[in-house]
């Protein structure tokens, strides 16, 4: 009991630390996305706020952190800049409701149809992202008003607090684990900066993080169907990249913990916290893989984790804002920095040569497209372009045995899927004008895939009827014999039932 009191006060230690750090690399990242959406960076923090709390209680990967996200924010800034903030807080409402309905119906569990080339991809094009958005913090604004890059001592000192920053990340838990590396290294960047009086830009040059509780807010927007065919488009493709983006993070955080979570739940987890938002004035969230990535590897592992941060976030709004304005954003580039060394899957480079041509295009292509386009649209490419793959590897598979026993009657063995893409060799394999009075087709090492492979046996029947042969068929599934059972005297279907094959789901709750 005693042990298990340790064990369950150490755990708790972990998440709460690990929920502050976590915090802090919110504000920042939180801020500029709210910028990218064309809107106030307090509907970006209460955003993170609202969507990281309720995810953390009600989504299905404890440890996973919710909140404003570029993926989603670069898709709101045209809904915004044509139709105003109004437009944009109705529009997160119907997202919320789209994916508690794709919980609901159980869709989460399609996750599992990603190939792992497509996840690979999917990690290092998040990667590459999270880098390049940290690019733009090395720039600075001149009197003309455009931004250019620092230059001379402002670079000098920013690359060596960032090094500074990494550097204890990476070495402090080689001495220690009881203090997540990441936000001692932000305190000692702090404190150095402020200690010595260095002039580097802070999070207050980038924008007051100041202000009260989120309030209750209707969308201000025309109940009409105009009204809706403008909010649906974006609404779909939000809610989409957000289950996506969330979807395959908690596949992601499921490999690096040794543990699940629960697709369906984190669907319906994700809709409930952007329903909410769009109703307090925020701009909706998904599942952050960069901050997910430190507070895993902070130690923060349970939904105390994701609430301590929530509420850390908010406590900084409303009561600790200056304090959160005096951190340097050199302290959180450079922790972003090592969630990009952390983040990108450097093993993918070193098996690029040894695994399928195929597999490597996919890879790379993922990670382009992720970076060029969006999320949504690169795991679409990613798995359109492996399913392409696969049926084309497939079909030339299957295959035939021919035995003619004693009495003459030609026994086909198949071996091999049949569908869209094999019906050209499956038809090959016969011979009807050549063959006996008595055929056999054995399906046993077979499967009728598709409606495709069904017609392409229903044609097959019909050829050797028309050559007036005795066509028996072993082995077949019920739903080819139930389109066969019309095809004539001359076929005698003769089945032994195929194994049921479901596929696993998820528990809702």
């Amino acid at each position: 009991m005693f042990e298990f009191l340790v064990r369950k006060s150490t755990t708790c230690k972990d998440d709460v630390l690990s929920g502050l750090t976590v915090s802090l690399a919110l504000v920042p990242e939180a801020v500029a996305f709210a910028f990218v959406a064309g809107v106030e960076p307090l509907v970006g923090l209460y955003a993170a706020f609202m969507v990281g709390l309720i995810t953390s209680v009600a989504g299905g990967r404890p440890g996973m952190i919710s909140g404003a996200t570029g993926a989603l924010a670069v898709v709101m800034v045209d809904l915004v800049a044509e139709h105003g903030i109004e437009y944009l807080f109705a529009t997160v409402v119907l997202m919320g409701l789209l994916q508690i309905g794709a919980g609901v119906l159980r869709l989460g569990k399609f996750i599992r149809l990603i190939p792992h080339p497509v996840m690979l991809g999917f990690v290092n094009g998040l990667a590459i992202i999270i880098f390049l958005a940290q690019l733009s913090q090395f720039k600075v604004s001149r009197v003309d008003g455009v931004l250019h890059w620092m230059q001379g001592p402002a670079l000098y000192l920013m690359l060596g607090l960032v090094a500074l920053t990494m550097a204890i990340i990476y070495f402090l838990p080689k001495l220690t684990m009881a203090f997540p590396s990441a936000l001692a290294a932000i305190l000692v960047v702090t404190g150095l900066v402020h200690g010595l009086n260095l002039d580097t830009r802070t999070v207050g040059d980038l924008a007051s993080v100041a202000g009260g509780l989120p309030e209750f807010h209707l969308p201000m927007i025309s109940p009409s169907f105009d009204s809706l065919m403008i909010i649906l488009p974006y609404a779909v493709i939000l809610a989409a990249i957000g289950l996506i983006e969330s979807l395959m993070t908690m596949t992601l955080l499921d490999e690096v913990t040794e543990t699940r979570g629960r697709g369906n739940r984190e669907c319906i987890g994700q809709g409930v916290a952007n329903l909410v938002t769009g109703f307090f004035g925020g701009m909706g969230g998904c599942a952050m893989i960069g901050q997910s990535i430190i507070n895993i590897n902070s130690g923060g592992r349970g939904r105390l984790s994701g609430i301590t941060a929530a509420l850390c976030l908010l406590s900084f709004i409303v009561f600790a804002s200056s304090l959160i304005e005096m951190i340097p954003v050199a302290a959180l580039v450079g922790v972003m920095f090592m969630v990009v060394v952390g983040t990108f899957a450097w093993s993918s480079l070193r098996i690029l040569h040894k695994i399928p041509r195929s597999d490597a295009l996919v890879l790379v292509l993922v990670s382009a497209v992720t970076v060029f386009t969006d999320l949504a649209i690169a795991v679409g490419v990613g798995v359109i372009v492996s399913a392409l793959v696969f049926a084309w590897q497939n079909a030339r598979r299957i295959d035939s045995e021919i035995d003619i026993d004693a009495e003459g009657t030609k026994t086909y063995r198949l071996h091999g899927p049949l569908f869209f893409g094999s019906v050209r060799s499956f038809h090959d394999q016969f011979t009807p004008g050549d063959d006996p009075q008595e055929v056999v087709i054995d399906f046993r090492g077979s499967r009728v895939c598709d409606h495709s492979g069904i017609e392409a046996v229903s044609n097959l029947t019909e050829r050797y009827s028309g050559q007036g042969k005795k066509l028996r068929l072993k082995h077949l599934s019920a739903e080819c014999r139930s389109l066969l059972h019309n095809a004539g005297s001359m076929i005698e279907v003769n089945v032994i039932e195929d194994p049921r094959y479901r596929v696993a789901v998820d528990e809702l709750a």
